[in-house]
């Protein structure tokens, strides 16, 4: 088995720049050279104390790094790991059809190293969505062998009944596919509203779900990701992961 990649501790300047894809080697020292380049750390307030870059050959260490490259301020991270509450009518595609992508809300040069979403959500679904440049996190993430509970917020057109509740908690057959559903938990909260946890990730699932079991979805909003809670994070906004956080998916 492969051994897996030691996080980088050091290094030089316009390499840094590199691993964080700002650009090819002549690209990073252009930019150091004309002084679009800062680095710094954190002090003991929380700000940035920020210093000029003028050598592209300067060691620094990566831990709690702070690089500003032609204005943008953005931790110098070995891999990127992102919770982020995605709203309404955006679309977690580089193409959207109708709306806007979940990576207008995102620096370029998360786009540039390749962070993309741990699954998807539908262009209506609001919630908890990560994403990542870590492709064996994703791969962890989303595996169906890792049977990772998902929570829904479900909101539908009919009353719950008892009997819809049973069928889905006992796994349904859903439409143009013979393979019945892994027993959902359900947890009513009301005549039209209830928390669904699912360990599936199949297409548009909940939606069918609600429907093989005769009623219909009116709002679906992801609140967990297996041991992560979207909490009180806003909507529109998104945070980092800590490494506990990230280590507990793993683990």
């Amino acid at each position: 088995m492969k051994k897996k990649a030691e996080p980088r501790t050091s290094g030089r300047l316009f390499d840094l720049m590199r691993s964080q894809e700002y650009g090819g080697r002549r690209e990073c020292m252009g930019l150091i050279l004309s002084g679009k380049v800062e680095w710094g750390r954190p002090a003991s307030c929380g700000k940035i104390e920020w210093q000029e870059a003028g050598d592209p050959w300067m060691e620094l260490e990566t831990r709690d790094l702070w690089l500003r490259v032609d204005g943008e301020e953005l931790p110098w991270l070995d891999k990127v790991y992102i919770a982020f509450h995605k709203p309404g009518n955006v679309e977690c595609s580089h193409n959207p059809a109708s709306h806007i992508s979940v990576f207008d809300f995102f620096p370029g040069a998360y786009l540039a190293r390749g962070v993309q979403p741990v699954g998807r959500l539908d262009a209506d679904t609001t919630g908890l969505l990560l994403l990542t440049d870590d492709g064996v996190f994703n791969h962890d993430v989303i595996s169906p062998r890792r049977k990772q509970p998902k929570t829904y917020r479900v909101g539908v057109k009919h009353p719950l009944t008892p009997e819809q509740v049973a069928a889905l908690e006992n796994g349904v057959v859903l439409r143009d596919d013979p393979a019945p559903t892994l027993p959902a938990v359900v947890r009513p909260l009301g005549e039209r509203e209830a928390d669904i946890v699912i360990t599936e990730g199949r297409y548009h699932q909940i939606k069918r779900m609600v429907a093989a079991v005769g009623n219909r979805v009116e709002s679906i909003h992801r609140s967990a990701i297996g041991p992560l809670d979207l909490g009180t994070l806003p909507e529109g906004e998104w945070r980092y992961l800590t490494d506990e956080e990230v280590a507990r998916f793993r683990n």
